[in-house]
């Protein structure tokens, strides 16, 4: 089905099922236990070994010598898998940038040298240590402080496009401006942190191999294990039902299903791996840190008239840039902007997608900035963004927003909220031993339109079976996809069987960039439409006038049981979505205003955040239920990213030193006492036939500015470097009496 023109009559719309508070169709099992993750899978597979992979102990260099002897003959050992088999890097599949395996170069520590394949998890391990590596040591670069001053200017990614986004004179308007800003601020390395490790079985048979894995994007990891592994695609099977968790850490393949895959051929037996904590976060991929330049012009009366916003990040060669400045091209009104990223060589791990990649981080500054640049003008924060709106995309005046209710999103919240409470001076409102402040920031995140298919087949006793390479990373797919089908069957969600993960299904959307609910659902209903019409010609009905309600098709006063179509053998429909250039002639966008309430301690500076408020703009709500849990989450998220989260890099020998969960800290429950939020709930008919657009990224986007917003409201102490640690403000903290 193509969608490039707003839908008529609709049967979601009737929102009977859709739209709906609904519980989770898998909760029983994940509270239950019996949710299978990969590495749980043992009956998918009979005589599984297990693998422990090795980790390079160098960041730098390459390998001169391996000696594996002593693990081959160790207890257990079924077999070991060098890197030095390979006389080169094994290929690589799409998006992937990482030295994955193969050749004796080391491109960044921990990357993956050796399996060790045997009979248990211990023997592996403990055989795994018996390994000798030596290595030749080469200079890396590791510090991007360092390296930011040289670091070229990054290309675009469209070729068409100028590596500087330029409109309008930037240079003069800013000169001319009357209120100015000009400000450096920086954000850390962060991990996914993930409670599911990365882990896969693979197992082969003949020469077709099935690996169950834990990955975000099913058809994306099917081509890249073939291209890696250098076999036909139609060779390989993904199959990842459940994740626990992903974050964009699992879009790619990484080295636990290539290793899998080669210790299992290797071993002649299926092998699962499980990477450790300290390879997730070394030998996979983060979030790069950032140093953002913002620079600012305003009239006297708070009008933006020019922008400007550069960001400096690192990455392996052939790596990409943190997008941090994209939001900025979008956000606000100024008739003069310049954007641009710089990209230094880094020999770290490589960076990659984490949650809302480019505008978290750059939504940390920009909307900090906001707030200081309101302060220079004297006008309430909340009002200061109101003033700039703009309801075209500022930088392609002719192309509007399908919608745009970003102020609605800031005076709900600053209402709900009790903005007007917040005292404008700093550090002025105490309770005991606290300092009391008050911060907000906007948030956007882009409604991304991804082709996405489904297939549906109505059995013989009437239910409806859903199959889609989709996958559910703790989002709720299962439920939205099951409530899609049951609104436009009409039939109970209980009729509804939702089938995910499996490569040989039809491809989707995945789960990425808040784009896999809406374009899941849409993907969904295309196939829905097919099997509506199917049934219809089955009992003779005319399409056009057919309606599905309880159980029963109907028309020309004529009503059938739904189950009657199928007794003569299942029905089956397969389609997907395209949306042709509806993105090119509309911005898609969504949007959200965040409130929090903090109180620093002013003698310690322990900060301690009171309550959260995110007021969301993202179309229709499929689910209000799972979206808000996807917001409230993605919140907590934010906090971690404001006040503690932090990859610290050892810039001398070039790693993650707190690559544990130990000791890279994440919030907890008891952090975050209070959360709300609200859905504005317009459905945008030209986002897809479900009206709908992604939620679970927008609700991280802002958060960190707001929190750190609300910290210099309470002490009067900006500080722009996160995350905001009480070491770089309690010195400065106002005296308490």
């Amino acid at each position: 089905m193509r969608f490039d023109t707003p839908a008529g009559t609709n049967p979601i719309d009737q929102l009977k099922v859709v739209g709906r508070a609904t519980s989770r169709i898998d909760g029983k099992f994940k509270t239950t236990g019996t949710a299978p993750y990969a590495y749980e899978r043992h009956d998918v597979v009979p005589n599984q070994a297990y693998g422990f992979v090795v980790g390079a102990a160098i960041a730098k260099g390459r390998i001169s010598a391996m000696n594996v002897e002593d693990a081959k003959a160790a207890p257990g050992v079924l077999a070991v898998v060098s890197t030095l088999d390979y006389a080169k890097p094994l290929p690589l599949g799409k998006m992937n940038i990482a030295h994955l395996f193969g050749g004796a170069d080391v491109a960044h520590y921990h990357q993956a040298i050796a399996v060790v394949i045997a009979e248990t998890f211990e023997q592996a391990r403990a055989a795994a240590s018996l390994i000798r590596t030596d290595y030749a040591r080469s200079p890396g670069k590791f510090d991007l402080a360092r390296e930011a001053a040289d670091a070229p200017i990054a290309p675009a990614s469209d070729k068409t496009k100028l590596p500087i986004d330029k409109v309008g004179d930037f240079a003069g308007a800013f000169a001319a401006a009357p209120v100015k800003l000009d400000q450096t601020y920086m954000t850390p390395d962060e991990s996914h942190a993930m409670m599911e490790p990365h882990a896969s079985i693979a197992a082969w048979d003949g020469d077709k191999l099935t690996v169950w894995t834990s990955n975000q994007m099913i058809h994306w990891s099917k081509g890249s294990l073939a291209t890696t592994l250098s076999i036909p695609e139609e060779k390989v099977r993904v199959d990842s039902p459940y994740i626990g968790g992903g974050f964009g850490g699992k879009l790619f393949i990484r080295s636990d299903v290539v290793l899998a895959a080669l210790g299992a051929k290797a071993a002649r037996r299926p092998v699962k791996i499980a990477l450790t904590r300290p390879l997730m976060m070394n030998n996979t991929t983060h979030r790069p840190a950032t140093i953002q330049h913002i620079r600012m012009g305003a009239t006297r009366d708070g009008r933006l008239t020019a922008i400007a916003h550069s960001s400096t990040s690192g990455n392996l060669p052939d790596g990409k840039p943190e997008t941090a400045v994209e939001q900025t091209k979008l956000l606000y009104a100024a008739a003069n902007r310049e954007t641009y990223m710089k990209l230094a060589t880094l020999d770290l791990p490589e960076g990659n997608a984490m949650r809302a990649p480019g505008e978290a981080p750059g939504l940390m500054v920009l909307e900090m900035a906001m707030d200081e640049m309101a302060e220079k003008l004297g006008v309430d924060p909340v009002e200061f963004r109101i003033l700039n709106d703009t309801q075209v995309d500022p930088e392609k005046p002719g192309r509007p927003f399908s919608q745009r209710h970003l102020v609605e999103c800031l005076r709900t919240g600053a209402e709900k909220f009790g903005w007007s409470k917040r005292h404008a001076t700093p550090g002025r409102v105490r309770e005991g031993r606290y300092l009391i402040g008050m911060g907000m920031a906007a948030g956007i995140r882009n409604n991304q339109l991804t082709k996405s298919a489904a297939r549906i087949k109505l059995e013989r006793d009437g239910r409806l079976t859903v199959e889609t390479d989709m996958t559910d990373i703790g989002t709720g797919t299962y439920t939205i996809l099951a409530q899609t089908a049951a609104e436009m069957m009409g039939v109970p969600l209980d009729r509804i069987d939702v089938k995910l993960g499996d490569s040989d299904f039809p491809a989707s959307s995945g789960s990425g960039g808040q784009w896999g609910a809406n374009n899941s659902t849409a993907g969904l209903y295309a196939a829905c439409v097919k099997l509506r019409a199917a049934v219809a010609r089955q009992l003779g009905f005319i399409e056009a006038d057919v309606q599905f309600a309880d159980g029963k098709v109907t028309a020309g006063g004529r009503s059938v049981d739904l189950r009657d179509a199928a007794r003569g053998g299942p029905i089956v429909a397969e389609d997907g979505i395209e949306y042709g250039t509806l993105d090119k002639q509309y911005q898609q966008s969504t949007f959200a205003g965040h409130f929090v309430e903090v109180a620093v301690d002013g003698y310690t500076g322990e900060t301690r955040i009171r309550r959260m408020l995110a007021v969301c703009d993202a179309g229709r709500i499929l689910n209000p239920k799972t979206a808000r849990s996807q917001v409230i989450g993605a919140m907590t998220m934010g906090a971690g990213a404001a006040l503690v989260e932090e990859l610290a890099v050892d810039k001398r020998f070039g790693f993650f030193v707190n690559h544990d969960l130990a000791s890279y800290e994440v919030p907890v429950h008891a952090d975050i006492p209070h959360q709300e939020v609200i859905f504005l709930d317009y459905p945008d008919d030209k986002s897809s036939p479900m009206k709908a657009k992604g939620v679970g990224e927008l609700g991280l986007c802002g958060v960190g500015a707001a929190i750190a917003n609300a910290i210099y409201n309470a002490t009067g102490v900006r500080v722009r470097d996160y995350p905001i640690t009480l070491d770089k403000y309690l010195e400065k903290l106002p005296e308490m009496s």
